[in-house]
């Protein structure tokens, strides 16, 4: 039986999820999420009230789906760093990159010393380490939607999905799960429809301040791990 999981996305910024190369990938933030969910299962990530979007206004996308990924492989953060040095090296961040989406990569922990895992400087530092980690696991897909700053309203009966706080809200009802498939299926798959509702903060000349503050802001989005079920 599958399940879905939902939450806000208040930073939508291209690391968490991490949309591209092909392949979605949720390995950093939504330690909860990462835990648990399994293959088949989806991940949802709706949109902010207060989104601030690449034309510099603030959107209210409440209820607005910016991602959607069918889990079809997990791994251990460990194998994820394995993985990404042989298949998905464009994950691997590299904060200098000319290209704005190589900074963002997500495959942070480096296994290679044998010992404590290093941080590849990225979007996250010392401090996220405990609630990275903490997940245990990386989830990838390569059956996703990913909408950005083009995020679309959910139709008025997928309402019971959406999450209306912090924390994920984990939903069984295998009927509501069906019709959602349903509703997303004519969405181009597996695409970066959009850019993240944030990439003027990232794109351009290198920052290196504006990537630590985008660990700051994961820690406060991950700071209730609640969850609501809805069965």
């Amino acid at each position: 039986m599958s399940k879905l999981y939902s939450y806000v996305l208040r930073y939508d910024d291209g690391a968490a999820p991490n949309p591209f190369w092909d392949v979605c990938t949720l390995t950093i933030c939504k330690p909860a999420i990462r835990r648990t969910a399994a293959i088949d299962d989806w991940v949802i990530g709706t949109g902010s009230a207060n989104a601030i979007c690449n034309d510099g206004k603030r959107h209210d996308l409440t209820g607005h789906l910016v991602y959607a990924m069918k889990i079809t492989k997990t791994l251990s953060m460990e194998e994820y760093d394995q993985y990404c040095l042989q298949e998905l090296p464009a994950k691997l961040p590299d904060i200098k990159h000319i290209d704005w989406r190589r900074r963002m990569g997500d495959c942070i922990y480096d296994y290679s010393t044998g010992g404590t895992q290093r941080i590849r400087p990225s979007v996250h530092d010392e401090g996220n380490r405990e609630r990275d980690l903490g997940g245990m696991r990386a989830l990838l897909s390569t059956h996703f939607y990913y909408l950005g700053e083009e995020a679309i309203p959910l139709p008025t009966y997928l309402s019971p999905l959406i999450k209306k706080s912090q924390g994920h809200r984990k939903i069984e009802d295998q009927a509501l799960i069906r019709r959602f498939e349903q509703w997303v299926a004519p969405f181009p798959p597996n695409t970066v429809i959009a850019d993240p509702q944030l990439r003027h903060a990232f794109d351009g000349p290198i920052n290196t301040t504006r990537l630590a503050a985008c660990g700051t802001c994961h820690l406060e989005e991950d700071s209730k791990e609640d969850e609501e079920r809805y069965c």
